[in-house]
């Protein structure tokens, strides 16, 4: 198994990105994604830096590249992990995705990190537009997570 040996000396890198909702004017979430310069659709994410928790990783990250600051964190949605190849080298990525609800501002991509477009979209919307399956898996989970927050806020209004 050549593919096995490559894998067990892959370099291990950690991320941490965010997943946005901002309930709409009915009442029902939606999700800020955001487009990359290679034209995908995903959520904010970036390195940790030294010393930091994935939270505030996933926070700072959202902020540089969505230029939204005001979020309230509603806990972790998920890992991911993957594998690709950079420079020669076989990286084995792990994202930690956070939910975070933004309830004011208006999102800017941060053409500086690289993003060329942010968009709310209800829950189905984003599902067909995001563009990696391992996103879209966290996704669902932060639908379920924001679709039980927006009933609750229901039942206590």
């Amino acid at each position: 198994m050549e593919r096995g040996k490559k894998r067990g000396r892959a370099q291990r890198e950690t991320s941490a990105g965010g997943v946005l909702f901002r309930r709409g004017p009915d009442g029902v979430p939606r999700f800020l994604l955001i487009r990359d310069s290679y034209r995908n659709w995903g959520f904010p994410k970036g390195h940790l830096k030294v010393g930091e928790p994935p939270a505030d990783a996933a926070r700072r990250e959202v902020a540089e590249e969505t230029g939204l600051e005001d979020l309230a964190l509603h806990g972790p949605v998920r890992v991911i992990d993957w594998y690709f190849r950079f420079r020669g080298k076989t990286i084995h990525k792990y994202c930690h995705f956070f939910l975070f609800e933004s309830q004011q501002g208006d999102p800017v991509p941060q053409a500086e990190e690289g993003i060329t477009d942010v968009a709310w979209y209800p829950l189905e919307d984003a599902r067909q537009t995001i563009s990696y399956e391992n996103a879209r898996a966290v996704l669902e989970q932060a639908g379920e997570m924001a679709h039980a927050l927006t009933r609750e806020a229901e039942d206590a209004g």
